[in-house]
């Protein structure tokens, strides 16, 4: 028997979840419940079993050296990392995955779409259920699957289904609902939390996209047509899904379809939509507190807090959630949780970086890190990964002066090339080509302190670079 073929949905920016989830590191690449795997991490080792072929990754383009990097930490190598130049939602992402599937002669095996940013906390509960869906998805049915709500929660689109055996009918898809009609929903014993995450043939999913959106699947074979591979991505065509309607694959094919079938999922789940989500999934002290990082609570009651740096307090207050960050620090209750998505659009509107990166930038070589800006001049703290290089550069702007803390730096300034160990350092003037290159077995750390008229990310003209980057 064939292997059920994982398409994983790394798109999406959580902005729920700032100012934790930014636009350059969104939240299904944070390790938000614990531990050291982030949420996308998770997802892909959920399919290490001998009946799950490797997965197919769908993400943003400036993404794509995360995905690579999270995905060799946990010695998982994807069957393909395909890039969308702009979102448009999970319909065109199915429609993706069905036709790759077709164009590999995978068509009559069975596709999983699943999404990167959601907890499951039993993973082999989660197989199972997949398990009892696939003789059902080989039959032609689409399978969506169904949590059972556990609380009238108001976040979450609902399926009613009904019927006996693994795969129940399906009679309708239900929008969040507001709190009466989700107790309704929970009392009826008829209604699943969407989960979000289906199963089908690719031959069942392209007949459903041919019968009930066929302008979705053109224009997904265009830009699937047209892609072009880079390095080790698979980049879809610009201009062709520019033009694909930006829309679900509820709304497109599963409200619409007659063959559609639930499946329970036997296992707690949650899609850490908003910052009561992760205070829901998180252990908590005898107050009902859940804390990360260094956190003090005192006579408060039913909270979350995140501290990334320095000392929190949470002093007499209940039903609330505390994040700070390095650059930005959310106060909000739990109430009115949902309503941060509305603080990034006016974050947004002002042109401010805090929607988009975080104090700490990561790149495919390693990270940077502001530590202090003023009049001309700028402190950055660098580490290079062992083997890594910077592409060779130069700037029309800022000079740069480079001190070595940690590791082994291989350094070019125009024609001549040195070594720089601890304690070590070199300047760069303005206009030499440069570069840096860490030959070590360990990550180099530097600090680099810009001077010059303008220090902004763009002025760079880069001659060389092994990642195919026209720009950092």
């Amino acid at each position: 028997m064939s292997r059920i073929h994982p398409f994983i949905l790394s798109g999406g920016s959580g902005t729920r979840l700032w100012p934790l989830s930014r636009k350059a590191y969104p939240k299904q690449f944070l390790a938000l419940t614990g531990g050291d795997r982030s949420l996308f991490q998770g997802s892909c080792m959920r399919f290490a079993a001998p009946d799950f072929a490797p997965p197919v990754i769908l993400g943003g383009n400036e993404h794509r050296f995360i995905i690579a990097e999270q995905m060799r930490e946990i010695g998982i190598e994807p069957a393909a990392i395909v890039l969308e130049p702009a979102g448009r939602n999970t319909a065109p992402a199915a429609a993706i995955a069905a036709l790759i599937a077709q164009r590999e002669s995978h068509d009559d095996s069975l596709l999983l779409l699943a999404p990167s940013d959601h907890v499951i906390a039993d993973a082999e509960a989660f197989r199972a259920a997949v398990r009892r869906g696939a003789p059902a998805a080989r039959d032609g049915a689409l399978i969506t699957f169904g949590v059972k709500p556990t609380a009238p929660h108001t976040g979450y689109g609902y399926i009613e289904a009904e019927g006996a055996g693994p795969a129940l009918t399906v009679r309708r898809f239900v929008e969040k609902p507001n709190e009466a009609d989700a107790a309704r929903y929970l009392a009826s014993g008829r209604f699943y939390w969407n989960a979000g995450i289906f199963l089908m043939s690719a031959q069942a999913l392209l007949a459903a996209f041919e019968a009930h959106a066929p302008d979705v699947l053109e224009s997904c074979r265009r830009a699937l047509g047209r892609a072009a591979v880079d390095l080790d991505f698979l980049r879809l065509d610009s201009q062709a899904y520019g033009a694909v309607r930006d829309i679900s694959i509820d709304y497109a094919i599963m409200e619409k379809a007659e063959n559609v079938r639930c499946v329970p999922l036997d296992t707690p789940w949650s899609d850490l939509g908003a910052w009561p989500a992760i205070w829901e999934v998180a252990q908590k002290d005898g107050n009902g507190n859940a804390a990360r990082g260094d956190v003090i609570f005192q006579d408060t009651r039913q909270s979350f807090a995140y501290s990334e740096n320095a000392c929190l307090a949470v002093v007499g207050l209940s039903d609330v959630m505390v994040v700070a960050t390095k650059d930005a620090i959310l106060v909000a209750s739990k109430e009115h949780a949902q309503s941060v998505k509305q603080v990034v659009e006016t974050l947004k509107g002002g042109g401010r970086p805090e929607i988009e990166f975080h104090k700490r930038v990561y790149r495919p070589w390693g990270w940077f890190e502001g530590l202090d800006r003023g009049d001309r001049f700028q402190v950055k703290r660098i580490m290079v990964k062992p083997g890594a290089q910077l592409s060779l550069q130069s700037h029309f702007h800022r000079a740069e002066h480079w001190i070595v803390v940690n590791g082994t730096l291989e350094v070019t300034i125009d024609n001549e090339v040195k070594l720089l160990n601890e304690n070590q350092s070199t300047y760069i003037p303005i206009g030499a080509r440069h570069r840096m290159v860490n030959p070590g077995l360990i990550p180099a750390f530097l600090i680099e302190v810009q001077s010059g008229s303008y220090l902004g990310e763009d002025d760079i003209v880069r001659y060389e670079d092994i990642y195919g980057r026209a720009a950092e």
